[in-house]
C-alpha cells in the first residue's frame, strides 16, 4: 500500500494530509509546500562530511547512509517533502551496466549502446537488484512520519542519452543520430528502459514512497514533434505502470518550455517547470487538471535576501491562480549555494502563503 493511498473505509496513512500531497492532488493547502531538487547533497556541510571518501554510486547503495543524507535537508530546512537520495544511473548499474560517476564529469558508460546487439546489456531489473533501496526507504519512512518521501528515476530518454553517448553530452549527436537513423532500434531501446525505470519506481513506491518524480534532464534538446513521436510513448509507459498505486507522478525536465503540454499529456499529475517560463504561462501550456511545480531560478539564491524575496514573490504571484502549486527551484540546488539561504526561502514561502 502506498503512503499516499487512502482506500475507502480505512484510515489514511500519515502523509496523506500533508501539504505536499494535497497540493499534488490540487486540494486546498495550509501553505504552499516547498522542497528542492538536489536538496539532499552537495550544498550541505553535513552531507560532505558523511560522504567523505565514499564514491557516489557506493553511497547510493548504503541504506543507513542514504537515509541520513535524505533526512539532512528535512532537518535543516524544514521542507515539506524529502527526496530519496540516489542517482538516475543506479538502476543501470544494478543490472550490470559497466558505468561509473566520474567527479566533475558525470556518468561515464564503458560500452555505449549503438547497435541492436548492444541491447543485450539491458536485462530486467528485479527488487533483489536494488535491495538497498527497499531497506533505505524502510528506515526513512520510520523517521519521516508525516513528511512524504519522493521516489525518483531517470526518464527513458535521458538514460538512453547517457547510454548512447557514453556520458554527458551537449549536443546529443549520437543519440539523435540513432533516433533518426534507426527508429525501430531507438523505440526498442526506450521501451526496454521504460521497463527498467518502471520496475525501479515500483520498488520505491512499494517500500513506502508517497510520490515519484521522473527526471528527463536532457529532453529539452528535442523539438515537440520528435518528443511526441520518439520519446513520449516510453515516458507514458512508465507513468501508466505506476498509475494503479495512486501516488502523484511528477515530470520534470530542463529547457522544456515548448514540451510542457506534452509532458503533462504523457501521464504526469504534476508538471515541473524550470525558471524560463512563468507559472501562469506554464499553466496555459499544460492545460487544466494538472498541478505545477517550480520555479525560482536557482541563481537567484546568490543574491541579497531582499532580492530573493522579491523574485520569490513573483513566482508566488504567478502561481496564484493555479489549481495546485508545489514551490521548488527551476532546477537543482547548486553545490556552492548557502544552505541558510534555502532555509530562509522555505520560511518565507510558508509565511507568505499561510492560509
Amino acid at each position: 500500500m502506498s503512503a499516499n493511498h487512502s482506500p475507502a473505509g480505512q484510515q489514511p496513512t500519515a502523509t496523506y494530509e500533508s501539504a505536499f500531497l494535497k497540493a499534488c492532488r490540487r486540494e486546498p493547502v495550509p501553505h504552499t509546500p516547498v522542497w528542492f531538487m538536489r536538496q539532499a547533497g552537495r550544498s550541505l556541510p553535513e552531507y560532505l562530511k558523511v560522504r567523505e571518501g565514499i564514491p557516489m554510486l557506493e553511497s547510493c547503495m548504503r541504506p543507513e547512509l542514504v537515509a541520513e543524507i535524505t533526512l539532512q535537508p528535512v532537518r535543516r530546512h524544514q521542507v515539506d517533502a524529502a527526496i530519496y537520495f540516489s542517482d538516475i544511473v543506479v538502476p543501470l548499474k544494478a543490472i550490470g551496466i559497466d558505468l561509473d560517476i566520474k567527479p566533475g564529469v558525470g556518468p561515464v558508460v564503458q560500452n555505449p549502446i549503438r547497435t541492436r546487439a548492444d541491447l543485450a546489456q539491458l536485462r530486467d531489473l528485479t527488487p533483489e537488484d536494488v535491495w538497498y533501496v527497499t531497506e533505505a526507504i524502510g528506515l526513512l519512512t520510520a523517521e519521516l512520519g508525516e513528511t512524504p518521501l519522493i521516489g525518483f528515476a531517470g526518464a527513458p530518454f535521458t538514460l538512453a542519452s547517457y547510454l548512447v553517448e557514453g556520458g554527458p553530452s551537449k549536443n546529443h549527436e549520437h543519440t539523435k543520430a540513432l533516433m533518426y537513423s534507426d527508429p525501430q532500434l531507438w523505440a526498442d531501446l526506450l521501451d526496454r528502459l521504460a521497463e527498467i525505470t518502471s520496475a525501479f519506481l515500483k520498488v520505491q513506491i512499494e517500500a513506502g514512497a508517497s510520490a515519484v518524480q521522473l527526471f528527463d534532464s536532457w529532453v529539452g534538446a528535442l523539438a515537440p514533434a520528435d518528443y511526441r513521436r520518439s520519446v513520449m510513448p516510453a515516458s507514458a509507459k512508465v507513468f501508466d505502470a505506476v498509475a494503479s498505486y495512486g501516488v502523484p507522478r511528477i515530470h520534470f525536465g530542463v529547457g522544456t518550455g515548448e514540451l510542457l503540454g506534452l509532458m503533462g499529456e504523457a501521464g504526469a499529475d504534476v508538471v515541473g517547470v524550470d525558471w524560463r517560463v512563468p507559472l501562469d504561462e506554464a499553466t496555459r501550456r499544460v492545460g487544466p487538471g494538472k498541478a505545477l511545480q517550480g520555479n525560482l531560478d536557482p541563481a537567484v539564491l546568490f543574491a541579497s535576501t531582499e532580492a530573493v524575496e522579491a523574485k520569490t514573490r513573483e513566482v508566488l504571484d504567478a502561481a496564484a491562480g493555479l489549481e495546485g502549486h508545489v514551490f521548488n527551484l527551476g532546477h537543482g540546488v547548486m553545490p556552492s549555494m548557502d544552505p541558510d539561504a534555502l532555509s530562509r526561502l522555505v520560511e518565507y514561502v510558508h509565511t507568505q502563503t499561510a492560509r
